[in-house]
């Protein structure tokens, strides 16, 4: 976990890695230049498991993410922002299908959107199987970032690369999905705090994968693809900038989401009942 000025949310996404079914687990904090109590409330949990790396700067998320990498001393990495929460069965079904599985390389699962308040927005869509992920490389992947959980010498072998903002996660896919593997879980194992939409993210994102598209195209002699893949991002921005920067924001949320089931509804609910009661 990388986290910059979390002093509100941090202390949520711990707890929900503590009340893990399985509990043979390190976490490594990366603090990314915090100005406020954020690694002060990581080291008051007082958890051995816990690893706090406090830097005075901020690097940005993809350089502390390799960083925290070469810390790890496990045989699986598992990724989360320090406003997410995991429930509580999710390290249990993602390492189970990695040992059931040696031929993964990375695997995603399924997640719910939510804002501060605790309102469910919605799912967001995850591809199953690697033919699924890599269907449509140039538009994205259905793989969302918070939920991989993957080897370590994988993340080693094929590090971040920090120039793509806000994309990172698509940018290490694009690059590597030809010679990895990957897979996800459709059910439910991490909720993804996210209450409103901002230009100030989409937009640098949407170039980012411009330019990832574009640098993937001509190396790998694709460039109509990468032509096509592009113009989608080039519209989707001017949409973005047409609702989003309008006001017209959880429409436009919940647009790029599934309907919550109730059977999520029901466990979102026992989640925060056993936050709260810690």
């Amino acid at each position: 976990m990388s986290m910059r000025n979390s002093a509100s949310t941090v202390a949520d996404a711990i707890r929900s890695v503590q009340l893990q079914a399985l509990q043979d687990w390190e976490m490594i904090v990366v603090d990314d230049g915090s100005s406020d109590q954020s690694s002060a409330i990581v080291e008051g949990f007082g958890d051995e498991r816990i690893r706090i790396v406090r830097e005075h700067c901020s690097a940005g998320l993809a350089l502390r993410l390799n960083q925290a990498v070469a810390l790890s001393r496990g045989e699986f990495i598992a990724r989360m922002d320090a406003d997410d929460i995991c429930f509580p069965d999710r390290l249990v079904h993602q390492i189970e299908r990695l040992q059931r599985d040696p031929q993964i390389d990375l695997l995603g699962c399924g997640a719910v959107v939510f804002t501060s308040s605790g309102e469910l927005i919605g799912e967001m869509p995850i591809g199953r199987t690697h033919k699924d992920i890599i269907a449509r490389p140039f538009v994205g992947f259905p793989l969302p970032h918070p939920t991989w959980c993957g080897r370590t010498a994988w993340f080693r072998r094929h590090p971040y690369d920090s120039k793509p903002t806000y994309a990172e996660d698509q940018d290490l896919l694009l690059r590597n999905f030809r010679h990895s593997k990957f897979a996800g879980l459709d059910t439910i194992l991490l909720g993804y705090r996210q209450d409103r939409l901002t230009l100030r993210k989409l937009l640098p994102g949407r170039a980012a994968l411009i330019g990832a598209s574009w640098r993937y195209g001509l190396r790998e002699g694709k460039i109509l693809p990468a032509l096509a893949g592009i113009a989608g991002h080039v519209i989707k921005g001017a949409v973005d900038v047409a609702t989003v920067g309008s006001g017209i924001n959880r429409p436009m949320q919940r647009k790029r989401l599934k309907p919550v089931s109730h059977s999520t509804m029901l466990r979102w609910k026992s989640v925060q009942e056993n936050l709260n009661s810690l």
